[in-house]
């Protein structure tokens, strides 16, 4: 290893031994110490607003240079609404109950032991993300809210905007009393950076958080020497079932398509039933070609509006773009089938009047997240009450779905007695 690899390893072991230092003085905060680091944080991001959009405007500049996507440009780009929007989130989590101490459940045993779960805080999270520089401070605000340190590892493509929301979260951190080591993050562009991350720097990582695109998570996933909340692709389907409304259904694809192509809740395939495909799909169709959407279909799916053939990788693909696959299903539980074979377990949906129909779509879906007649682009914490999201989460441990501050801990017994031996 170089000097530079030599000096990087030093910075990022140096990074680990003291966010376990700020996850102890987190531990030990009061409730309202992190609410009002997280609400300086809010004050800060207002405060340097100008800072933080000039730092942007250099992430875009060198983004368009690359040729940057148009689609991925929207990830990375902040406005003034869109920052204002960073500091309300801020706000929103500053404002949700403290999960730390908070029991669950409480009961007493024969013996007269009094036992007690109780959450508490993982510890140290490592996050290594993409492409959205709101994550810098979703993140920091979650973990701060959840009593957790951070080591925050953003995209090289938002570095410039990361560090500027950094420098205004630790200006909170600051505030209220605590360290600013309670959220590190890394300051270079050097991929070498995550692979250390992922080796856990010495043990000082608690759990590792992927949010980004396949190829990212697969890596944390393989390399990933501490425990992974994991995040696939956002394969989305909506199903139009042959009882759906046919206005609810124009609705509802239309939105969970174009609201945003570019984020993890746009759905990626249209599923349509088949006893009802003449009756929805044209109208569907039409109203996501305005939109200028590009449709890829099956025969059945061809055969009623005319569209380009879908290939089997198509049924595969996550387009963050104005590309939705069409298929024609026999029912909900062809749907089903076609989900299970195909989708990530991410957010699917269904359009139906039968309530029993919508039903059998929840029990047969195994989903994270699974909406009967709502856009499946409500997959967002702040849209469940979270005030905001690391992530949504498609493993079937610790957490599943959006990822918030209460799914942020973990919890320990708390036995009490008054003498007892076991005999």
């Amino acid at each position: 290893m170089d000097d530079g690899g030599v000096t990087l390893q030093a910075e990022m072991l140096a990074m680990g031994r003291a966010a376990r230092e700020g996850a102890a003085a987190l531990r030990l905060a009061s409730a309202d110490q992190r609410t009002a680091a997280i609400s300086a944080m809010a004050d800060a991001v207002r405060a340097d607003a100008a800072a933080i959009l000039a730092a942007n405007a250099t992430d875009l500049e060198q983004a368009c240079a690359a040729g940057t996507l148009t689609h991925m440009l929207d990830r990375l780009m902040l406005d003034e609404v869109r920052l204002e929007g960073v500091a309300k989130a801020l706000e929103t989590v500053a404002a949700i109950p403290d999960p730390v101490g908070r029991e669950t459940e409480r009961w007493t045993r024969p013996n007269g032991l009094d036992i007690a779960r109780v959450r508490t805080p993982i510890g140290v999270i490592g996050i290594i993300y993409e492409s959205r520089p709101n994550v810098t401070a979703d993140a920091a605000a979650l973990c701060v809210r959840a009593g957790n340190a951070a080591i925050l590892r953003g995209g090289s493509e938002c570095l410039a905007s990361n560090l500027a929301i950094h420098a205004a979260v630790a200006k909170g951190l600051k505030a209220a009393g605590l360290p600013e080591a309670c959220v590190q993050a890394v300051r270079t562009a050097d991929r070498a950076a995550v692979g250390m991350i992922l080796g856990g720097l010495d043990g000082a990582i608690d759990l590792i958080i992927p949010r980004g695109g396949k190829s990212l998570v697969a890596r944390v996933q393989q390399e990933a020497r501490a425990p992974v909340l994991g995040h696939l692709e956002g394969l989305n389907h909506v199903f139009l079932h042959a009882s759906a409304d046919p206005e609810k259904a124009v609705a509802v694809a239309l939105n969970a398509k174009m609201r945003r192509v570019s984020v993890c809740g746009a759905a990626e395939t249209l599923l349509v039933d088949q006893a009802a495909a003449e009756r929805l799909l044209p109208a569907v169709a039409r109203a996501l070609g305005d939109a200028g959407c590009e449709l890829r279909g099956d025969a059945a799916a061809r055969a009623i509006v005319p569209m380009a053939e879908a290939s089997d990788e198509d049924w595969r693909t996550e387009y963050l773009a104005p590309v939705m696959s069409v298929a024609v299903v026999e029912g909900v539980d062809g749907a089903a089938r076609h989900i299970a074979t195909y989708g990530s377990a991410h957010t699917d949906a269904i359009v139906a009047e039968d309530a029993a129909a919508a039903e059998r779509f929840v029990d047969l879906v195994d989903s994270a997240i699974v909406l009967v007649n709502a856009s499946t682009q409500f997959a967002d914490g702040g849209e469940f009450g979270f005030g905001a999201e690391i992530g949504i989460a498609t493993d079937r441990l610790h957490a599943r779905g959006p990822v918030g501050a209460e799914q942020l801990t973990t919890f320990k017994y708390v036995v009490r007695g008054t003498g007892q031996t076991r005999p």
